[in-house]
């Protein structure tokens, strides 16, 4: 098995199915370093009453804790959308190396608020890009109807 940026954002997608699931806005996320996931969350925002409880976020939190280190440098951070500002500061600080994500968002990404990442992270946009958006296209067609 070939362990690419596609299996990985698959674990992340995953993660956010179980946010659809919980009814929360099913956004994903793993952080993996030497082909080994570290941490997992996903969206817990309604659940947790904590609207830092973002995907990114409780990854970040669970790959620190295996990891011993407050610091995730040769690591790599999976998310189904395009993190937030407050997510892209956390991740600035981790010293993460890379940041894969789906979906852009044009909203609320980081990408339009300029440059917010340690300036050693490498960041990748649209992987399965299509597969990520159509999760969140469809939670909230699926919140308009009720």
């Amino acid at each position: 098995m070939i362990l690419d940026d596609n299996y990985f954002m698959r674990q992340a997608i995953k993660e956010a199915l179980n946010a659809y699931d919980q009814n929360e806005v099913p956004i994903g996320a793993v952080v993996m370093a030497n082909n080994m996931i570290l941490g997992r969350g996903h969206n817990q925002t309604q659940a947790l009453r904590d609207v830092t409880a973002h995907a990114e976020m409780i990854a970040i939190s669970a790959a620190t804790e295996a990891l011993g280190s407050k610091y995730l440098e040769n690591c790599t951070l999976y998310v189904t959308l395009e993190p937030c500002v407050m997510c892209a500061g956390a991740l600035f600080w981790s010293k993460i190396s890379r940041v894969v994500f789906g979906a852009f968002d044009p909203k609320f990404g980081s990408s339009k608020y300029g440059e917010l990442y340690h300036p050693k992270t490498k960041i990748i946009g649209g992987v399965m890009a299509d597969d990520c958006r159509d999760l969140i296209v469809d939670f909230f067609k699926t919140k308009r109807k009720s």
